[in-house]
């Protein structure tokens, strides 16, 4: 318990975003829903256009609907500049503020509607305007239903925002997601309860607001809304200044692998001297697009990945040869500057328990085929839509009985608990060696190397000072020492590490 009070104690800046940004789409969503309500109340075919986008929205997962703002306003730089933010607090405010739209424009299109027909026609009686009998009669009697709306919407946003960590932005999600992918409980319950604490005491408060509307009680809704208003002003006070524009933005994606070498990244760029932000848990297919248009700076990516996810390539040309043909493509193509490689791969391959293995007789990827359908595969959230998979089942002819998708660290657990027969497993991953399992030969080479590479954004790549301070990595890291720090970080119990600890134990192997 004292582990996660000493965590949320620590999480003041994630708090502190987390609150501008639910606030900044709650506002966006009722100044964009109330006067659509209006109009819907006067309308049945607004009001019918309007509920049906609006359901329509609800429809999108959350996560699917931030992700989406990214190549949106990717594809609008070409309207509005290269200053246009792809990744972070626009693309989330967009997508919330749409999550946010259907309970307040619903409430408040049905409270418009269902006022007593007697009243509005005393309005008229003496002589009130249209907006005179709006402002009057109509969103007093309303302001209750529209209220009730609002607090709808602001515990869906507040629950929602900690999805936002997935296209860069700072939130409560950050812990979780982390702690989910580290099996770091304790950071994963840290982030819950403060998400969770802060949709309560929004609601409490909203739910005063409310009441004052019902009860005519101008001191109660003045209170309610001035201890809001203070809340949203000592979050945006705390986040004044917190963000260096001249800092290096240092992205990973959802596996602790990823989050150990943007530590190590990070503290040998603070070493020489340059600020440092972090932006974790980011989606693999939207990394690489960061980088190239600089709303990142720094990533680590792997030969296979481009290959075949960007440069579409199918061909195995080999190691040495895909590894310059990406840097020459990337050159010409995005800018971005591959610094170099770290020394080690970290493969897709397919895995099994030793002992269900050993059961079937497979070792190789040829000997699955004729088991397939009567297993389970399991795979990271991605796989299963990525060519890599693609490639392998068509040039082996594999067929499953059943495909699940695991987060990276939950596939291990699958495939110890029987969940899974088969998970596509990562080749540095120390849990391979833990747990005793099977990685499954391909003869077929259909899956291409995944050596790790260092990639510079073109905003940093002509920065030699930076790159000189990064390049006591390049060819330093063996797949062995990469293992070992995974599993630090992947363990449970005794010895578990956090990834900036596993950063720097891996920083003292490698002679840093």
């Amino acid at each position: 318990m004292s582990e996660i009070l000493h965590i949320l104690l620590g999480l003041g800046d994630k708090f502190a975003a987390h609150i501008v940004l639910s606030a900044s789409a709650i506002g966006l969503g009722m100044a964009v829903a109330l006067p659509l309500a209006v109009w819907a109340s006067r309308s049945p075919a607004v009001a019918r256009i309007a509920l049906g986008f609006a359901s329509l929205v609800q429809t999108i997962p959350a996560l699917a609907l931030l992700a989406l703002f990214f190549p949106i306003l990717l594809s609008l730089r070409a309207v509005f500049g290269e200053d246009l933010p792809t990744l972070g607090f626009l693309p989330a405010l967009l997508a919330l503020a749409l999550y946010a739209l259907l309970p307040i424009l619903r409430n408040a299109v049905t409270a418009m509607v269902n006022l007593d027909s007697e009243i509005l026609e005393a309005a008229d009686g003496v002589g009130m305007t249209g907006a005179q009998k709006l402002r009057l009669v109509q969103l007093p009697l309303a302001a209750p239903f529209i209220m009730a709306g609002i607090r709808t919407a602001s515990v869906w946003t507040i629950g929602a925002a900690t999805l936002a960590t997935t296209i860069g932005q700072p939130s409560l999600g950050d812990p979780i997601f982390a702690g989910l992918q580290t099996q770091n409980w304790a950071l994963v319950l840290a982030g819950c309860i403060a998400s969770a604490g802060l949709a309560l005491v929004v609601d409490a408060l909203l739910g005063l607001v409310e009441r004052g509307f019902a009860s005519r009680r101008r001191w109660m809704w003045i209170a309610g809304l001035a201890a809001v208003a203070l809340g949203v002003g000592g979050a945006l006070f705390a986040q004044a200044g917190g963000e260096d524009e001249d800092a290096i933005v240092i992205a990973s994606k959802q596996f602790s692998e990823q989050y150990i070498l943007a530590q190590l990244i990070g503290t040998q760029l603070e070493a020489a001297g340059y600020s440092v932000e972090y932006r974790d848990g980011l989606g693999s297919a939207v990394v690489h697009s960061a980088v190239a248009s600089s709303s990142i700076d720094i990533s680590v990516d792997y030969t296979g990945t481009i290959w075949t996810n960007e440069m579409k390539r199918t061909d195995n040309p080999g190691r040495d040869a895909m590894y310059e043909a990406i840097v020459a493509w990337e050159q010409e193509n995005t800018g971005v500057r591959v610094l170099g490689r770290l020394g080690f791969e970290n493969a897709y391959a397919f895995a099994m328990r030793e002992d269900r293995a050993r059961e079937l007789g497979v070792t190789s990827l040829t000997d699955l085929v004729a088991h397939g359908p009567q297993l389970t595969v399991g795979g990271d959230p991605e796989f299963f839509e990525r060519p890599e998979w693609i490639a392998v089942r068509d040039a082996y002819g594999l067929r499953f009985g059943e495909t699940r998708n695991f987060a990276p660290t939950f596939m291990y657990n699958a495939l110890r608990s029987g969940e899974a027969d088969v998970i596509s497993a990562y080749t540095s991953d120390g849990r391979i060696a833990a747990d005793r399992l099977v990685v499954l030969e391909d003869p077929k080479e259909a899956l291409p190397s995944y050596d790790a590479m260092v990639m510079l954004s073109p905003r940093v790549a002509g920065d030699e000072r930076l790159a000189a301070a990064l390049e006591p990595l390049i060819g330093a890291i063996s797949v062995e020492a990469m293992r070992e720090a995974n599993f630090a970080v992947d363990r449970e119990g005794e010895g578990k590490l956090s990834p900036r600890d596993a950063a720097r134990e891996l920083a003292g192997k490698i002679g840093l």
